[in-house]
């Protein structure tokens, strides 16, 4: 093969790889952001507190999901080879590598753990409020779920702001690649 072919060759994939790297990154940070520090503030204070939860249990599984799959495209489509592209240097893998984990970590267990306080809680008052008419003190069962959530929705909150963070790092990098 020709330099010349493997000049158009290279040329071809980078002008793919390129456009679509920018819009699967633009579209990660992007629904990261919003979703994280724009839609649930707004939400959290217009809905009612049940209706919150409710949105809260359907919109995390998919917003975990495309994280994750996002994050992939990002990473295989990095100009000019893609994965090769990736891991020809740390500096390249380090923040997908800590994005995908803390992502794939929100996925698979603090995501779900999360909810799943989140519902039991919910039901807990329920049966707290079946048992007396009268404001009381919250019991043990409440108590040790309420310390659950927050341990767990914490963690959750905590790796989403990192993989936020390795994204805006690798924001940095592709922008230092930039020629004025």
């Amino acid at each position: 093969m020709s330099s010349m072919s493997l000049i158009k060759i290279t040329w071809s994939a980078m002008t793919f790889l390129a456009p679509l790297h920018i819009l699967f990154y633009s579209v990660l940070l992007g629904t990261e952001l919003y979703l994280s520090f724009v839609m649930l503030k707004v939400c959290h204070q217009s809905l009612p507190r049940a209706a919150f939860t409710t949105l809260l249990e359907r919109i995390f599984p998919i917003y975990f999901r495309d994280q994750v799959l996002l994050i992939l495209l990002t990473a295989v489509t990095i100009p000019p080879y893609g994965l090769l592209t990736l891991l020809e240097s740390k500096a390249n893998w380090i923040p997908f590598f800590i994005a995908g984990v803390t992502a794939l970590l929100n996925m698979v267990v603090y995501g779900p753990r999360t909810r799943r306080m989140m519902i039991d809680r919910i039901r807990q008052e329920t049966r707290d409020e079946e048992k007396s008419n009268n404001p009381i003190e919250p019991d043990g069962d409440m108590k040790a779920l309420t310390r659950s959530f927050s341990h767990n929705h914490a963690m959750s909150i905590h790796l989403n702001l990192v993989s936020i963070g390795a994204m805006v790092w690798w924001a940095w990098k592709l922008a230092s690649r930039l020629e004025c």
